[in-house]
């Protein structure tokens, strides 16, 4: 972040420069379309002409690092994100030979080996050959919402707002609550919900304007946030993904609550973080009409932030088990519209475990083509998901095969 601009509540817990952030929205709005015609010829070539990247990247990184411009590591750092150290830590277990170029702020290139195949990649491999026509909308939220009104898929009926004419406008067509985003952007920076006034809806419009030229705004779906990551078409895990929150015993304050749940260990490992007791927890009581004094009945949530970022608290708990065969039917055919090998998708639903079609106002919220897979890796509840395994499944084939003096053989 640029000096001059002071910390934004509204970006917490990940801090990004405002100008920036709104350029680049801009920008993508006039290159995208400009570059789109070029996205059909590209296709005319067969799959093994894009592995240029990963024939010419390899040994020119080398290059630089034997130039001392930049420099070649072979084992994860503590400081690496979880993400990072998920598929890399897989990887060292199948015996891929994996390395990361550093260069300055520039981190997160890969070059992978196996079985006599070099790979080159930013953040998350892929399989070699074009990418999936999905990539050009998939990010962009009017236009993945059009296309799935069009497949049959759920999700909030919404509209996007330029100027505070068009907004209020919008406000005023959709029930009650909205939530307010901005066009693009990731981590639910000023994003807004449970807006039911037009004087904090104008309020929270202004707030997703500082990051894009246009602002979302939806009708709230019911329930909680959820993520299914697929690989490869198939469905691998779902979390949900919850805000701060505490469940009442019908004992203890929500002071007390708070202070109880943040000695949870796993709070304390990196992953997962204490729960924040700040101006925004206290806001978030304020609207459920409770007070850090105040006893919860046995049983009740209490959040304490409208936020699902575990930098301020936030959870998550593995729900995989629990999802209703219609539910995955969902998310499977989400992936076969998208047609791309590695997709995160968020969506709002009250139970998993009941059939979308029979609850109240459930549907996707958003698509992600560089999803944080670390999120099954490391839950705060229930059972990890090997989403990096499935992954590096489909880069090499048979990686995760032990080799036969390996194979344990112990009755």
């Amino acid at each position: 972040m640029f000096s001059g601009q002071k910390p934004c509540p509204d970006c917490e817990p990940a801090q990004v420069n405002h100008f920036l952030m709104r350029a680049s929205s801009y920008a993508g709005l006039v290159i995208k379309p400009v570059l789109q015609p070029f996205d059909v010829l590209i296709r005319l070539f067969s799959p093994k002409s894009f592995s240029w990247f990963d024939i010419v990247a390899p040994p020119l990184l080398r290059a630089f690092a034997r130039l001392h411009i930049g420099k070649l590591e072979t084992e994860v750092r503590e400081k690496d994100s979880d993400r990072t150290r998920c598929f890399w830590l897989e990887a060292k277990r199948r015996g891929i030979n994996m390395v990361m170029f550093r260069l300055g702020p520039i981190k997160d290139l890969f070059i992978a080996k196996h079985g006599g195949k070099t790979i080159c990649f930013d953040g998350l491999p892929r399989p070699a050959g074009p990418e999936a026509r999905s990539l050009y909308w998939m990010d962009n939220k009017p236009l993945m919402r059009k296309r799935f009104i069009e497949a049959g898929i759920p999700v909030a009926k919404g509209v996007s707002a330029f100027s505070e004419r068009g907004a209020i406008e919008g406000f005023r067509a959709l029930k009650k609550p909205v939530i307010v985003k901005p066009y693009s952007g990731s981590r639910s920076r000023h994003t807004a919900i449970h807006l039911e006034s037009e004087q904090e809806f104008l309020k929270a419009f202004q707030s997703a304007k500082m990051l894009s030229p246009f602002a979302l705004i939806e009708e709230e779906l019911v329930g909680m946030v959820h993520r299914g990551t697929l690989i490869g078409s198939k469905l691998i895990g779902v979390i949900r993904r919850e805000p701060p929150h505490v469940i009442g015993d019908g004992k203890h304050t929500v002071r007390e609550l708070v202070m109880i749940e943040n000695r949870n260990e796993k709070r304390h490992g990196g992953t997962f973080h204490e729960i924040v007791m700040g101006g925004e927890a206290e806001a978030e009581l304020l609207r459920q009409k409770l007070a850090w004094k105040s006893i919860p009945r046995e049983g009740q949530l209490v959040t304490l932030n409208q936020k699902v970022s575990r930098g301020i608290g936030a959870s998550n708990t593995d729900v995989t088990g629990k999802m209703h065969p219609e539910n995955r039917k969902l998310l499977e055919k989400i992936g076969a519209v998208l047609n791309d090998p590695l997709v995160g998708v968020d969506f709002i639903m009250e139970d998993v475990g009941v059939p979308w079609q029979k609850q109240k106002r459930a549907g996707v919220i958003e698509c992600n083509s560089m999803p944080f897979i670390d999120l099954h890796h490391y839950p705060l509840c229930g059972m990890p998901r090997n989403v990096a395994g499935a992954l590096w499944d489909i880069i090499f084939p048979g990686s995760g095969r032990k080799p036969e003096h390996q194979v344990n053989t112990r009755k």
